[in-house]
């Protein structure tokens, strides 16, 4: 274990304990969102057929052209024809609709038409003019968007290879949560069943299971026996702190968990922890303030599942610090800001246990160690920005 890591070597130990899940075959209608497990290549010639970019006549030759209806033109032939229709054999051109004119079965240029016009293959799309057989549609790794659905169904697949999503299990710990109406003094409504779920799927995981557990030991160590092993990641939430009403360190610990993070240098969200347990599922316990869970989420889950899913951690980009923000003497700052032209400003309401500046934020300033003035610096943009 790795006493107390920087923010950024905390991400890294994160990513380097995940390895990417199997892959599983699931049908375009399943695919949006997933991540490419193989490349997806063409099952045939796009278009597969030369058809017609207008609508108007398929011509053979110099005009005036004879309507034919034929689908096989000699010179000086001519058949109607409506965009993406089969362009018949011996076409030479199309003739677009607003530049002919059909009297007494013979098409003939209207004055607007330029002479000679159609050209050889005007308004003639031929086949495989947007991908060859075999040629790759979509690379390995990338992120399936609605174009590229319909980019694999143009190359004649119905499914494709995904890399399985991982599976989440929350256990969320408090006795002071409450789940619905007005909190009491010492009572807090409970943000994290709607948030957490929300942003781990919108990292390419899923929740597939919620459990509460009372602030014991005991039920602590209860609650996680209780889900089970059919999840490939353990968010354990509150309970990570050192007070008396703190177990989860020790609940992880009866329970073999070997620890890979035991705390992170960063404000807010440093009692983040990562366990590896025993049968080899990872565990990440994030603090029980909203804004510092969130914080310590984008530390360690956020990478955590990219090595899961086979993929590369999101990266920093370079931005500047629009007012001098001092940070922590020992520790990575983490400030939710707005982006705005590769400028940061930071929000307003910043404390670990705040959620409004991070609802209105964009990305997250990352401070080093130490007072710095406004200029150069980065950020992590959120997730779901």
């Amino acid at each position: 274990m790795t006493a107390r890591p920087s923010w950024a070597s905390a991400r890294e130990i994160a990513r380097d304990a995940a390895h990417a899940l199997a892959t599983e075959e699931v049908r375009l209608a399943d695919a949006l969102g997933r991540r490419l497990a193989t490349d997806v290549t063409s099952a045939q010639d796009i278009p597969h057929y030369a058809s017609s970019a207008m609508d108007g006549w398929a011509v053979a030759g110099p005009g005036p052209w004879r309507l034919t209806g034929s689908q096989h033109l000699d010179d000086g032939g001519a058949t109607v024809i409506a965009t993406g229709g089969v362009v018949p054999a011996g076409t030479t051109g199309v003739l677009r609709r607003e530049f002919g004119s059909v009297e007494a079965g013979l098409l003939r240029r209207t004055a607007d038409a330029a002479e000679g016009e159609p050209g050889p293959g005007t308004h003639v799309r031929p086949a495989g003019t947007e991908a060859a057989t075999g040629d790759v549609l979509i690379t390995a790794g990338t992120v399936i968007n609605p174009v590229h659905l319909a980019v694999a169904a143009a190359g004649g697949h119905d499914s494709v290879s995904v890399v399985t999503r991982p599976r989440v299990a929350l256990v969320l710990t408090g006795d002071e949560v409450v789940d619905t109406g007005l909190p009491l003094p010492g009572q807090v409504r409970d943000s994290f069943r709607y948030q957490l779920p929300a942003i781990i799927d919108g990292l390419g995981a899923r929740v597939v299971s919620t459990v509460r557990a009372r602030d014991t030991l005991a039920d602590t160590v209860a609650a996680l026996g209780r889900i089970g092993a059919a999840h490939d990641l353990v968010v354990i939430t509150g309970g990570t702190g050192l007070s008396d009403a703190d177990h989860v360190r020790a609940a992880l610990g009866e329970l073999g968990a070997t620890f890979l993070v035991d705390s992170v240098a960063m404000r807010p969200g440093s009692p983040s922890m990562l366990a590896r347990l025993p049968d080899g599922r990872l565990a990440v316990a994030l603090p029980g303030n909203p804004l510092a869970a969130v914080m310590g989420l984008l530390t360690l889950i956020d990478p955590l599942i990219a090595g899961l899913l086979g993929a590369p951690p999101r990266e920093l980009m370079e931005v500047r610090s629009a007012q001098p923000v001092r940070g922590h003497p020992t520790a990575t700052l983490l400030a939710p800001c707005v982006l705005v032209g590769g400028v940061a400003e930071t929000t307003q309401w910043r404390g670990s246990g705040m959620l409004r500046g991070l609802a209105d934020a964009t990305a997250v300033l990352v401070v080093p160690p130490g007072n710095r003035e406004s200029g150069s610096t980065y950020a992590l943009p959120l997730p779901w920005c």
